[in-house]
């Protein structure tokens, strides 16, 4: 019988990883390229503001704040400071609660 045969697969919830990941800080930003021309100013505002929404509710969500409930406005602004954002506002904190409710 071949060795390859008497090999166990792992199963479905073991990790084929080599080694561990480290989720400190997993991801580097990606390169900016610059935004379309000609749409109103409204636009790129709600545009950023869903970007930085985005960066946040992922930086939470790796440091093991699952619930739109334990993400208060405290905690998303102390998180904005350790990934290197500016500090988000009422509106930027609300939808961060969003992106976390709906992604469920």
């Amino acid at each position: 019988m071949p060795a390859a045969a008497l090999k166990q697969k792992p199963l479905p919830t073991q990790s084929t990883a080599k080694r561990p990941v480290q989720l400190d800080l997993p991801y580097a930003p990606m390169e900016k390229r610059p935004l379309p021309a000609g749409r109103p100013r409204e636009w790129y505002v709600s545009h950023n503001r869903r970007l930085k929404a985005m960066r946040l509710a992922i930086a939470l969500l790796d440091s093991g704040v699952y619930l739109p409930n334990q993400a208060r406005n405290e905690k998303i602004r102390d998180t904005a400071q350790l990934i290197g954002v500016h500090p988000p506002s009422d509106t930027t904190c609300h939808m961060v609660r969003a992106l976390m409710r709906y992604s469920r």
